[in-house]
């Protein structure tokens, strides 16, 4: 069974005592937290892991003895203050042994009602009975370090919490069962066995295989490029999927921006009315259009105002188009193209970008096909007033960006600056490994950065990755996980 959990802290304080037969790193602190977000619900769940984590659940648990009981059960009961054995709330306890758990040492799940101050008095109690405050990320730290999972299952741990859509949770729970892991360490080992008959070369050179090994490194290292290429090539759509399409609704005031936003969002979130430069500072809201997340950004309408409000939300909108991925361009249907339009159409040539043409029950007066030769973009016509024709809009934006995507389900993609960073880096070594045997470089120098490749990709899941990235990584959890 897999329980996401939070990590944080300092792999110097892992050491490796154990009571299972596989000697692992571990922490000799038994660490709690709460793994559920607090407030009112109708449960909560305080986590502890570590080797006296079911001995500290015990001096507070009014039922079965909790030390006597079979592994991953749940057991009904009562927690109770040791001090004035007063209840304290009534709870269901899971009891996990190591290995078979998250964190591969022993755990202990505590049910309580949900609420801030009974879900903090029983977290209280078990700090005053032995544990500690479990750091931020340190129960999926604790995981890592003991083999449970690697770097990029720990990212996609926090992934999964984060996901917006469905296809971004498939995502994140693709790379969670290793998808990504397998690949790496799958081209870490190509490098791997190449290095070996490096080695044997440079150690007995009597066999005179100089030529032979170094061809055998430069293959090596296409193949693997070639590997590292089709993963890179998924990056901006993991990001997407990640972090959401970052989606700008520009257009000169009153053409129905925030109109726009309402819809998909499902709810008033801008002011609409008749008057021009309503909206004067952008609005951002997160929406999934067709499985395609969206952060959306209403603009303030683009174009020459002397009011310094305005003029602030007309650069905050031409800063919003230049960190948008997609640009929904509105223009009014019903009147012929103005000067601010055509200057928001040549601001916008170098975005992907969608033309709708709005107001439409007014009537049209702008040429479709026109305005399609002059873009080179999609043209979507609509009234938003009166919610025609946004279907056809939804599906421009579905084709737009995951035509190619869109059925992969299982497709590995790379979800982060990280590892995308780190894969750039591998290859470009690799790329020095054959520049420099196309140069009869000596053998031993190109190992270097085939070596440094090898280390690099290592970086990605873990396996050779510094203290000090751990720790930052972890740290970005959130407690409980």
């Amino acid at each position: 069974m897999l329980y996401p959990s939070h990590s944080g802290g300092n792999c110097a304080f892992f050491n490796t005592k154990r009571k299972i037969i596989m000697p692992t790193l571990t922490e000799f602190d038994t660490i709690a937290a709460i793994s559920t977000p607090i407030g009112e619900g109708g449960i909560s769940i305080v986590r502890l892991s570590g080797e006296d984590a079911v001995k500290i659940a015990n001096k507070l648990f009014k039922g079965k003895d909790l030390s006597k009981v079979a592994s991953h059960t749940i057991n009904y009961g009562h927690i109770i203050d040791p001090e004035t054995s007063k209840v304290v709330d009534e709870v269901m306890v899971s009891v996990l042994l190591a290995p078979k758990t998250f964190t591969k040492e022993d755990m202990v799940e505590i049910n309580c009602h949900g609420g801030i101050v009974v879900t903090n008095k029983i977290l209280q109690l078990l700090l005053k009975h032995g544990a500690r405050m479990a750091e931020a990320g340190e129960f999926t730290k604790r995981a890592f370090v003991n083999g449970r999972i690697d770097l990029t299952q720990a990212e996609s741990v926090m992934d999964i919490v984060r996901a917006k859509t469905d296809k971004a949770r498939q995502v994140a729970m693709n790379q969670l069962e290793g998808g990504l892991l397998d690949k790496i360490r799958n081209m870490r080992q190509e490098i791997l066995d190449t290095l070996a008959n490096v080695e044997v070369n440079i150690d007995y050179p009597e066999y005179d295989a100089d030529q032979v090994t170094a061809t055998q490194m430069q293959e090596t290292s296409k193949k693997v490029i070639e590997a590292i290429n089709r993963l890179l090539k998924t990056a901006n759509q993991g990001k997407i999927m990640r972090n959401g399409l970052a989606t700008a609704i520009v257009g000169r005031p009153n053409v129905g921006k925030s109109s726009l936003l309402n819809y998909l969002t499902q709810d008033d979130k801008a002011i609409v009315t008749d008057v021009a430069g309503t909206t004067r500072d952008t609005l951002e809201e997160y929406v999934s259009i067709r499985g395609v997340p969206l952060k959306l950004i209403d603009t303030a309408g683009i174009h020459h105002t002397e009011d310094k409000v305005e003029k602030i939300g007309v650069e905050r909108s031409k800063k919003a188009i230049e960190q948008a991925d997609l640009v929904l361009l509105l223009l009014n249907a019903s009147e012929a193209l103005t000067t601010e339009d055509e200057k928001l159409i040549d601001y916008t040539k170098n975005k992907k970008r969608i033309v709708v043409l709005n107001k439409a029950d007014l009537g049209i007066k702008l040429n479709k096909e026109d305005l399609k030769v002059q873009t080179q973009a999609s043209i979507v016509v609509t009234s938003i007033l009166k919610e025609e024709n946004l279907n056809e809009l939804e599906e421009a934006i579905s084709k737009l960006f995951f035509s190619g995507i869109h059925n992969s389900n299982d497709e590995v993609l790379v979800t982060n600056q990280r590892q995308a960073g780190l894969l750039e880096k591998a290859k470009d070594q690799l790329t020095d490994v054959v520049d420099a045997v196309d140069n009869d470089v000596p053998l031993d120098i190109a190992q270097i950065d085939f070596t440094g490749a090898w280390d690099t990709l290592g970086e990605i899941t873990g396996d050779s990755a510094p203290d000090e990235l751990i720790t930052q990584l972890f740290s970005q959890f959130c407690l409980g996980k």
